[in-house]
């Protein structure tokens, strides 16, 4: 469910935003007008919506020029309408060092904020980059400055600072290769790319050799081809058993092993191997991990954004590289760190990590000292605590650098010039930046300032020395590149890192603002945090975020986010999937929770969940709510949700079998029935180590328990279907065919027994996805069925009460009425059959008003006002906006399922009402639960869908029918008719 290197950052979804209209509510969801134009809020911005976030462009992996002057980056642009992410590199000058009035520091007492301006005063009249006798004019714009169609990833600057190096997509054959670029470094600009590698398998994952002679990559290869002794002979292989699989009409596989799939792939026949390639023309290209080194492993190993699973010594003569060995590493977390010299030519690899867990990320000292590398102690625990180790690559000996560090080392990199590494980790819901020096004992050293910072490098920066680049964001703002200039180090005691004995002052300069304009028109709350007694008296952790426009004195309904893990944790990060300040911005109060097995708090904390899923952690997430509810007053305690991805998908599963206290839940890609996941997943380390009785060394297997009682087997006590019986909110399940981690199959034996038992439910279905809903327009649609679950049982946005008036008149009494759905009150499937409740009232107990004064007509048509019994009889139904704005149109996803969207009336010739179909009784019986998607009818445009009626009735017989349908305004809640049709129906 948790996969290493995930921070809690990017897990998972968002949901709606909402603006107010006069005298009505209207969900936005950000699928409406340009929402630039619909300022509010404080100081005029407004809040987030779909659309903003999908504006945004997503910037990662800083890497500093090797004159210091300049750093390239990555940003990712989304294309909602044409359902694409395209990645482009772009480049920005160096920050200035403090006091050259750059910037403009902000009141932090320990870490100063500049922000380098983004004008022209100080380019030329045309806006390019003008040199100074000290290299680019500082403060200038970011630029883009590759334009491939389908986009360019991982750009790599040359040591020796002549070239650019990354992977793009050939145009004349359609697979990713890696192209060159020469590098103009006084100007800042790339020449003509030219490919380098022409590999039948693909090339990726470019890492120069300090020399800047050769270049590492990864391909997916065939591992027999690589008995080949020569890269051609190979190559040839590789493009003979492409061609042949892709010609052969049997797409069948045979498996020998587990771990056949994973993630969200089937493996197939081929794996990951490390190449190197010579840089001066394409040629040379060699397999550095033939079958007979690592037989049927994958080097690099799989891993979700982690670090590079490869690296070059200071000399260019020797790689480490990591892989798994094990004879089944489906249940096996044992990764290794080996070392190969490359110009002997019988050398062989050396295997130089002993632990049994896993080992990763090899990094060499500048002076060729040390490799540094990750590890885990405990085998088969893949949240085990990351160590920080140190390979004395001389005398062989390997140390554990920081032993009393409680926190795990996420990443880390060398200084170029001094013998020290900084490092980041995890800590009370922020990811924070520590430095240690290896020859100066167990020495920590913090930086200061908050939010989650990551992908460091180190860049010479002028009169300063060597400083680091990194990312950064924060709950209220998405990631950017920031310069931190070290100051003066002073005595610091961090009373939660007792290791921690100094602090270094640090000035943050930012150095791109690609997000600026937007960012500065929303209204993005900020985030408190709280802390209370947990299980067994244990302080833990929580965030509330208010929604914008906050008013103290109102209520509001709650959304409660269960992070997934159950190895992560919610903090100050932005997501692009689980956007704490977009779920907040529909109208809701957003509470988060870092229960027992969070990361942050120490291991034991993390520890604390293995086999013990639905214990601790859920009496930690309970008493957190208990105490915001008592805390923050404005939380409507009638109107919570809770939802919740991977394991926070399994806790809201628990919580759906073992109290009623919320509205509504969603649950995705949550566990079900832990017996039957532990057949499905392909990582059948992490169930074993979950589900294992706690204190026993043997993995946990469901068949291992089954004689014994309920109370000494993990995979039944911690079972939700086992308690489904109790089952009584409201919830919406989510699955994605694709997710290889948690089976879909767990969601549709949830959402089975939901429907069987009578609880209202509904299921969103991603044929597409994996464990993460990735693509632009299966978000949208996710954050619409959200969105509105949500809404609905908290009777919020388009659920909202609507006040109607009195029948005496405007000078009556105003009467409050609780309506269901504004937009979709009335039930789909028409009839006078509809059971009496106040959705079925009468027209005149629905509000009024003067004709002509709605937003839209309804009009219906016929192909055929004459059909034959038995055939379809079709009526076209065309909802017109008549107004001078935009109309939330509300239906059910599909271009025809107007049963979801109108209430169809169909009498036959003697007046009554027409017996409904089956499909028509259970449409009825479930309209409140079906998913509803809204989106927007243009001024003078029209909304048209198809009904077919013997579909809904029972038109058994020949004779005269008519036909009206009518839904009500969104605005005021009228009912607004259409005309009524005449339908014949013949023998």
């Amino acid at each position: 469910m948790k996969k290493r290197a995930i921070r809690a950052g990017v897990l998972a979804l968002s949901v709606v935003g909402i603006w107010g209209w006069a005298g009505g509510r209207m969900l936005a969801q950000g699928f409406g007008p340009d929402s630039d134009s619909l300022l509010g809020g404080a100081a005029g911005r407004r809040p987030m919506t779909f659309a903003d976030l999908q504006r945004i462009k997503r910037v990662s992996d800083p890497q500093v020029s090797p004159s210091g002057r300049w750093v390239m980056f990555s940003a990712t642009d989304v294309d909602l309408e044409k359902n694409t992410k395209v990645n482009h590199l772009w480049v920005v000058p160096m920050a200035a060092p403090v006091g050259d009035g750059a910037g403009k520091a902000d009141s932090s007492p320990n870490s100063t904020t500049l922000r380098v301006q983004n004008d022209k005063q100080k380019s030329g009249a045309d806006g390019k980059l003008k040199d100074g006798a000290d290299g680019p004019v500082k403060g200038g714009r970011e630029r883009q400055v590759t334009f491939w169609k389908d986009g360019e990833s991982g750009g790599r600057f040359s040591p020796d600072g002549r070239q650019v190096a990354f992977v793009a997509t050939d145009s004349a054959t359609g697979l990713s290769q890696i192209f060159l670029a020469t590098w103009d470094d006084a100007a800042g600009t790339l020449g003509t790319p030219k490919r380098l590698t022409n590999v039948s398998t693909e090339a990726d994952g470019v890492v120069w050799s300090p020399n800047s002679q050769r270049i590492l990559f990864a391909s997916r290869v065939y591992p027999e081809c690589s008995d080949e002794a020569a890269w051609l002979d190979e190559d040839r292989c590789n493009k003979r058993r492409e061609d042949a699989a892709a010609a052969n009409p049997v797409k069948a596989q045979v498996f020998e092993h587990l771990l056949y799939r994973h993630w969200n792939s089937y493996l197939g026949p081929k794996r990951s191997h490390v190449l190197v390639v010579s840089a001066a023309d394409g040629n040379a290209v060699r397999d550095l991990t033939p079958r007979r080194d690592i037989g049927d492993a994958e080097s690099p190993t799989f891993t979700l954004g982690g670090p590079v699973g490869y690296a070059w010594a200071p000399g260019s003569e020797e790689i480490a590289y990591v892989t798994n060995v094990d004879l089944v590493p489906a249940a096996s977390t044992n990764n290794d760190v080996f070392t190969l010299l490359l110009d002997d030519a019988g050398a062989r690899p050396r295997k130089v990590s002993t632990s049994m867990g896993s080992d990763d990320a090899p990094a060499y000292s500048p002076d060729g000292k040390y490799l540094a590398f990750r590890s885990q102690a405990r085998a088969t625990y893949e949240s085990d605590r990351f160590r920080l180790m140190l390979f004395d690559r001389l005398a062989g000996t390997t140390k554990e650098l920081l032993p009393k560090l409680d926190r795990w080392v996420d990443e880390f990199v060398w200084n170029p010039v001094n013998p020290e590494i900084c490092f980041t980790t995890a800590d009370h819901g922020g990811e924070r930046i520590f430095c240690t020096y290896p020859n100066v004992g167990d020495s920590l050293f913090a930086l200061p300032g908050k939010g989650e910072y990551g992908e460091l490098q180190f860049a010479a920066l002028k009169d300063v020395g060597y400083e680091l680049v990194a990312t950064k964001m924060t709950v209220e703002s998405p990631s950017a590149v920031v310069a931190l200039i070290r100051g003066d180090v002073k005595e610091f005691a961090d009373r939660e890192i007792a290791s921690v004995s100094s602090q270094i002052t640090t000035t943050e300069v930012r150095l791109t603002h690609l997000n600026d304009d937007l960012e500065q028109h929303l209204d993005l709350p900020k985030m408190t945090s709280f802390t209370f007694s947990g299980a067994e008296g244990a302080p833990v952790q929580g965030f509330m975020i208010p929604p914008p426009k906050f008013d103290v004195a109102k209520k509001y309904p709650l959304k409660f986010l269960i992070h997934g893990g159950p190895q992560g944790a919610w903090g100050d990060a932005w997501s692009y999937r689980w956007n704490a300040e977009l779920m907040a911005a529909s109208g809701y109060v957003v509470v988060m929770v870092n229960p027992r097995g969070s990361t942050g708090y120490g291991q034991a904390f993390i520890d604390g969940v293995n086999g013990d899923w639905g214990g601790k952690a859920y009496v930690d997430l309970m008493k957190g709510l208990d105490y915001a509810e008592s805390k923050f007053s404005f939380i409507d305690k009638t109107r919570e949700c809770a939802l919740g991805a991977s394991y926070g998908g399994f806790m809201a599963n628990w919580i759906l079998t073992h109290t009623d206290r919320f509205a509504c839940i969603v649950t995705h890609d949550g566990m079900f029935n832990p017996a039957s996941a532990y057949g499905t997943t392909e990582e059948l380390w992490f169930n074993e180590w979950e589900f294992r009785r706690i204190g026993e060394v043997a993995p946990g297997q469901p068949w291992r328990y089954a004689a014994g009682p309920i109370a000494n087997d993990p995979f039944r006590k911690w079972s939700p279907m086992l308690s489904i019986q109790n089952a009584k909110t409201p919830t919406l399940v989510v699955h994605s065919q694709r997710d290889y981690r948690l089976d879909v199959s767990e969601g549709f034996q949830l959402f089975t027994a939901l429907e069987r038992l009578n609880v209202p439910s509904k299921m969103l279905y991603f044929p597409d996805e994996g464990h993460w809903v990735l693509k632009p327009q299966n978000s949208k649609l996710w954050y619409e069925t959200v969105g509105d679950w949500c809404d609905k049982w908290t009777k919020t946005n388009l659920y909202a009460p609507v006040a109607a008036p009195a029948k005496g008149g405007a000078k009556g009494k105003v009467a409050a009425r609780v309506a269901a759905p504004v937009v979709l009150a009335t039930p789909p499937v028409a009839t006078i059959a509809a059971p009496a409740d106040a959705d079925a009232a009468s027209d005149a107990d629905l509000p009024q008003r003067a004709v002509g004064a709605e937003d839209f007509t309804v009009a219906i048509g016929a192909p055929q006002d004459e059909v034959k019994l038995g055939s379809d009889a079709k009526v076209t139904i065309a909802l017109r906006n008549v107004s001078d704005h935009q109309v939330a149109f509300a239906h059910r996803p599909g271009a025809n399922n107007p049963e979801f969207s109108y209430r169809i009336e169909v009498k036959d010739a003697k007046g009554h009402a027409v017996a409904l179909t089956a499909y028509g009784r259970e449409a009825l019986q479930h309209q409140q639960e079906e998913t509803r998607m809204v989106e927007y009818v243009q001024p003078g445009k029209a909304a048209v869908q198809t009904a077919h009626l013997e579909k809904l009735v029972n038109m058994n017989r020949p004779g005269r029918y008519t036909v009206q349908v009518f839904r009500k305004d969104a605005k005021s809640g009228t009912v607004v008719r259409s005309n009524e049709l005449t339908m014949n129906i013949v023998p």
